[in-house]
């Protein structure tokens, strides 16, 4: 029975992330917990932190969250009435948002969450929220982030960037594994440099531990030169069809120039390719 933790602020966004993942998961055992945090903050009153008591917490914040919740499992057993292999559950929690995820997915032993990511327009495209940014960068869990224009699709492709400096743990890759023989999808690794150099001894060992770890299902190496990671995956993203995009979080190289750049000018694919993010 896999567990996945589906984080929601009652918004379209989140149903649209909540909708992927029942998709993603169709035919797999799961539970799902549907998680509302509502945030801990201190007021200030008269220069002193004031902390609401336990009844104005149940009566203005938790009270509320329970019923927007039971809303959303109406909704949930509206999508997918007929799907037995998943069950729902509804937590509604009071407290720092990062520390509530981390608490929850210990508790509730959880593979993986899933979570929506709102982009922006202009110059000041945001690829990723702060919150998912905040998630996978500081939760030791796998994390899908959904676009909220990206709609589920059986998955054929699979990009994984990398610069090969990472010694993978053949645990951090099995998710992937997972998702290309459910899907008997292909991956296609994709080094991009900024300019053309050798691979060095290290990186060759990296590259040949993911040739074996991969070796019984259709993959392919891709070898990039652009100034521009984002771009170049971009490119890479559009001209293979690729259906989703996986990383590991430690590698932040790549994982900040693909991600966490605030101001992109011309990039698209974030719109509606969901990402995959994975801890060493």
């Amino acid at each position: 029975m896999k567990n996945v933790l589906l984080p929601t602020d009652f918004s379209e966004n989140s149903w649209n992330a909540i909708k992927y993942a029942i998709d993603f998961h169709e035919g797999i055992d799961c539970n799902f917990f549907l998680l509302h945090v509502n945030r801990l903050s201190h007021v200030v009153l008269n220069d002193a932190p004031y902390l609401p008591t336990q009844d104005v917490i149940e009566d203005v914040y938790t009270k509320p969250a329970k019923a927007q919740l039971r809303a959303m499992l109406k909704r949930v057993t509206a999508y997918k009435s007929q799907n037995k292999k998943h069950k729902f559950y509804t937590i509604s929690d009071y407290n720092f948002f990062v520390e509530s995820i981390r608490e929850h997915v210990e508790e509730n032993n959880i593979d993986l969450i899933v979570m929506g990511t709102k982009g922006a327009s202009g110059l000041k495209k945001v690829i990723i929220g702060s919150n998912t940014g905040d998630i996978i960068t500081k939760v030791p869990c796998t994390t899908l982030v959904v676009p909220e224009n990206a709609t589920y699709k059986s998955i054929k492709e699979v990009a994984f960037p990398t610069d090969f400096s990472l010694h993978y743990n053949i645990n951090t890759l099995e998710p992937i594994l997972k998702i290309v023989q459910k899907n008997q999808a292909a991956l296609r690794v994709v080094h991009i440099s900024k300019k053309q150099t050798e691979l060095n001894r290290d990186q060759i060992k990296n590259k040949e531990l993911l040739e074996d770890y991969f070796h019984a299902n259709t993959h392919s190496f891709h070898f990039l030169t652009n100034k521009k990671v984002e771009a170049a995956v971009q490119c890479f993203v559009e001209s293979r069809d690729i259906d989703m995009i996986t990383m590991v979080a430690k590698n932040l190289n790549y994982f900040q120039q693909i991600l966490f750049h605030s101001k992109v000018e011309e990039i698209s694919y974030h719109i509606n390719i969901p990402f995959l993010v994975l801890h060493n």
